[in-house]
């Protein structure tokens, strides 16, 4: 009850929002990805000035997604008693609503080229309470500078500071996040969901070519700090330390002609040393399969990512990610290879985690107003404690349509298995598999 009624509370703000005066009048940012049908297909925004500058500017929007769940588990795990209870005992599932989900998005054009964002989690999984997940200053012109030389290196150039979603990958371009499920056409991410915001920056060299070329410095934590650690690195025997994270990418992508365009990128990420990395674990909403694999001890919140694999390289990882990308005509193929390694503070040694992944989606008619899609994702790699290297397998069917621009309704089934987790663990030979339904808004 508690939780609808800040909800409630946090839609009557939006509201409020949305009929000022002052912001009734909204425009279009500049080098802006839309909240709505017209930022699928959109990876990193352009240097394609297409909206004229008009004095500062706010825009006001929101996402909010609905998800109906029928889904069913099962394993094989032993019996582990704790107090009286199994705790390797699933929880007995049943068909109904899931926690709605709810984004609010505030966009400034500040200046000629120069935007700000701030995206705030109104309604998660994870939290009850309003949260921000981050805010950044994206620079495409540096027009106060008064320099004609740097006014025509910026024609290829794009800045961003503060606190954002780490651009490693192309899947995070596609994935749900909170309310914002409207660039997905899957109801859930990756098993291993790279997604993490980080304090930094972010340089782009993207000219009209179609070659892209970036390089980014991070803090490498989703939770700064400026205590110093009292942990032992296991591998070092000296206390543990925070220092930077880097993460780079370089590809190609390019309309080719009207009916084909050609992209493939990749990427790295690698932090040495961190008070808590989670490059792979940085979500603060949850997955929307709920208690998907849970125990009866289970919450909503408490365990919010049901159905993900956290390799837990929470002090160090370096990861290599790469994407090709193919779309021609109203057919789209999406791949992701990954190889990841890293370690937490009490590891010597580093484990390796693979990922493999490959969506495709048939968008009809001319003006995509519906899709047919199909994913396969599969996790093999080491976990500690475990015998042997563990695998995850996710076979997903998708439907979906854009009732208008702004309003998406989609479908998916879903199977996920779990291969080679000792007895002892509540995933040993587990599966799930069902139905999910989604209502997603986005403006």
């Amino acid at each position: 009850m508690k939780h609808k009624i800040i909800l409630l509370q946090q839609l009557a703000f939006i509201s409020a929002l949305l009929i000022s005066p002052s912001l009734s009048a909204q425009r279009q940012m500049q080098y802006y990805r839309p909240n709505d049908k017209t930022g699928i297909r959109t990876f990193e925004t352009t240097k394609n000035d297409t909206t004229t500058f008009e004095g500062f500017k706010v825009k006001v929007g929101g996402n909010f997604s609905q998800d109906f769940q029928s889904l069913k588990h099962e394993n094989n795990a032993s019996v582990i008693m704790d107090a009286g209870v199994n705790t390797n005992q699933l929880i007995s599932l049943t068909n109904g609503f899931n926690l709605a989900m709810a984004n609010l998005n505030i966009d400034a054009q500040l200046s000629d080229g120069i935007r700000m964002n701030l995206t705030m989690y109104l309604s998660a999984r994870h939290h009850e309470e309003t949260w921000v997940k981050g805010g950044y200053v994206q620079f495409d012109k540096l027009l106060f500078l008064n320099s004609n030389l740097i006014n025509k290196i910026m024609e290829s150039v794009t800045i961003k500071i503060g606190d954002y979603d780490v651009d490693y990958g192309d899947q995070h371009f596609c994935r749900s996040d909170g309310g914002n499920g409207i660039y997905n056409p899957f109801v859930e991410n990756y098993i291993m969901d790279a997604f993490a915001t980080e304090i930094g920056g972010e340089v782009y060299f993207h000219p009209k070519s179609g070659f892209i070329a970036m390089v980014g410095v991070t803090n490498g934590a989703l939770n700064p700090t400026v205590v110093e650690s009292s942990k032992i690195d296991a591998n070092t025997g000296k206390k543990n330390t925070y220092g930077p994270a880097f993460h780079g990418k370089i590809g190609f992508d390019k309309q080719v002609n009207k009916d084909f365009r050609l992209r493939i990128t990749g990427s790295v990420y690698t932090d040495k040393s961190s008070s808590g990395n989670t490059l792979f674990w940085g979500d603060r909403t949850g997955s929307h399969y709920f208690y998907a694999m849970e125990n009866t001890a289970a919450t909503t919140d408490g365990n919010a990512w049901s159905g993900r694999f956290n390799p837990q390289f929470s002090d160090q990882v370096t990861s290599f990610s790469i994407n090709p990308y193919l779309n021609y005509k109203g057919l789209e193929l999406l791949g992701t290879y990954e190889r990841v390694q890293g370690r937490k503070v009490t590891e010597a040694d580093n484990r390796t985690v693979s990922q493999y992944g490959a969506d495709i989606i048939y968008r009809f008619p001319a003006n995509n107003l519906f899709w047919i899609g199909a994913r396969y994702n599969k996790v093999i790699g080491s976990i500690p404690g475990n015998t042997e290297d563990i695998a995850i397998t996710r076979l997903v069917g998708s439907v979906g349509w854009f009732v208008t621009k702004n309003i998406m309704m989609k479908a998916e089934y879903v199977n996920q298995k779990y291969d080679h987790y000792d007895a002892s663990n509540i995933l040993s030979a587990g599966r799930f598999s069902g139905f999910i339904a989604e209502a997603s808004i986005g403006f």
